[in-house]
Parts: structure tokens; sequence; C-alpha cells
């Protein structure tokens, strides 16, 4: 496993690392023991970098994860998690409010059962810009709140992460240098989408360091299929089925590509997956340390063809 520095953050991390959201059963049912089986194997395989969030099962992830994490000594990770997105009862809530972010970091270090954050993320900063007092907000009250709490040394380090990488660039650009240290930006370093390569100057000019998550596009990459719920346009969702079904033809697991294609950029520090599979975690592992075929990377984005760089909307 490669390791690299998150921006100037000191947290030297591996190119794959493990995220947690599957711990909540965001894309399906899962067994606990199983889920907390999966946090060794990615600790045991050499993954360094573990990221949840409180909105993740609506705090089941947390919980989940938090269980696992009391058979780990902290020293054999960096634990990333967020505030901004939250929800109960299977309804979402969003609060970027200063008082709501401390009071979320404590709950989520009773959740984890853990005493420091290393990273602290603003979560999906574009759900703010919907809201009053638009991304002004997490520049006004977000990130003032999360930099008092990292000068008092409950977190480590501070981070916003968002779908629309338009949004981290306007917060980088209104803040005091050095607020932001990380950001976490999903859906565009994959096969089908290198949207972040226009933004790799911008991110180190201010000494940011770049987390890559969903090299699969939340299962548009994916031999099992498109999920149901995918916000992606139908043609979008062909191109990569055509792409999906010419890589698997060559013996070649388009997860497998993917992953190395996501993880072979060194301007990226990690790049995340998620799975509450043991089996799955170990495969994934094998995938990012196994050398890429560079020629199949080329005919399958010759196939998504004029879909790169499609875009759609949270939710």
């Amino acid at each position: 496993m490669q390791y690299q520095e998150i921006g100037d953050t000191g947290m030297k991390v591996s190119a794959l690392s493990f995220g947690a959201s599957s711990l909540g059963g965001v894309f399906h049912q899962i067994k606990e023991k199983e889920a907390i089986e999966a946090v060794f194997a990615a600790i045991d395989g050499g993954m360094n970098f573990i990221d949840v969030s409180p909105y993740y099962g609506h705090y089941k992830a947390e919980t989940v994860l938090g269980k696992a994490l009391q058979q780990i000594d902290h020293k054999k990770y960096y634990l990333s998690t967020k505030v901004g997105r939250y929800g109960k009862d299977g309804v979402n809530t969003w609060d970027y409010s200063a008082k709501r972010a401390k009071e979320s970091v404590y709950e989520s270090l009773d959740r984890l059962h853990i005493d420091h954050i290393d990273l602290i993320n603003v979560h999906d900063i574009e759900f703010q810009a919907g809201l009053p007092g638009g991304l002004q907000k997490v520049v006004d009250e977000t990130l003032p709140a999360l930099v008092e709490l990292k000068q008092e040394g409950v977190v480590g380090h501070v981070g916003i992460t968002d779908l629309q990488p338009e949004n981290i660039k306007w917060v980088i650009e209104h803040v005091p240098a050095g607020t932001v240290e990380a950001t976490l930006c999903f859906c565009h370093y994959s096969l089908n989408d290198e949207l972040l390569n226009d933004y790799f100057d911008f991110f180190e000019q201010h000494k940011v360091g770049i987390i890559n998550a969903s090299p699969l596009s939340m299962g548009l990459l994916s031999t099992r299929g498109v999920p149901d719920w995918h916000p992606a346009p139908k043609a979008l969702v062909e191109a990569c089925r055509k792409a999906v079904e010419y890589a698997n033809g060559k013996g070649y697991p388009i997860e497998k590509l993917a992953i190395q294609y996501a993880v072979s950029n060194p301007r990226i520090a990690t790049t995340l997956f998620s799975s509450a599979n043991p089996d799955n975690v170990r495969k994934n592992i094998a995938y990012a340390e196994a050398p890429i075929d560079w020629q199949l990377v080329k005919e399958v984005q010759a196939i998504i063809g004029d879909q790169m760089r499609v875009r759609w909307k949270n939710s």
C-alpha cells in the first residue's frame, strides 16, 4: 500500500482508505458483526484512514464503527467525521450553525468511543447553499467553530466536503488562509469523471489536501448494476453499463479497474471506498496493489465517450 500526506496536515494516509457509510446500512441491510470485521480487515490490510459521518444511517454508522474502534489502538488510524448533515426516524436534517457543529463533534466522540477526531469536515456544503445565509454561513459560523475546537485540541484538522467542487473553491477563497486543510470531493475522479483535474492546482496552491471518494461513481461502475436511486441521467447510466460489460468481458472486473484508476494519481492523498463486507475490503485492497491496465482505461473511457464529466445533483 502506498501512503501520502493529506496536504500539510502531517497525516500520511493509505492510497485506498475506508469509508464507513456502509456501516450505517445506507445501501442495504448489514450484519453488525460482519461490518465490524470489515473495519478490522481494513486496518489489517494497511488502510489507516477511516471516514464517517453522523448522517450515515442517521448515527448508525458512527455507532457501529465505534464498537470496532474500541478494539483498535487509535495510533493505527486517522479518523475523519463530519458536521452539518443529520437525520432521525428516516428524515434528513441540516444544521450548519456554530452551536450545532460543536455539539455534533462531542456527540461523535461519544458514539465513536474516542477522545480526539483527527479531521473534522463540514458535510456537503451545497445543502447550506440553499438555506438562509447560504455558503457565507459556512464561512462565518461553521468553520470558525471547528477552528476553535482545533485550537482547544478536540480535533486535529479542519476540512469541507461536497459533490460540487465549485462550492469548495468558493469557501476556500472566502476564509483566512489555512482554515481549510483538506477537502473531500466525491464522484469527480473516476473512470467516467475526472473533473478534479481542473482543481488540483488551486487546492495545492492553498495547501489543501485532496481526498477522493466513490471511485465506482455511486454504483455506475459496478457489476451489480446501477441502483434505482442513482440520480445520474439515463444516457450516462447507459454509457457506463456498456463500459462495465466491456471490461468484464475482457476478464477484468470494472471494480478493479475503477479502484486502480482512482488510486493512481499522486496528487490525490487517498480514495475512499465503502463496504460492510470484510471479503470485499480485502479484494479491493488487492485491486489497489495490483498494476493497472492503462490500455483498458483508454478503451473504457472511449466507450463512455461524450458522457465523460456528465454531472448530477446531490440528494
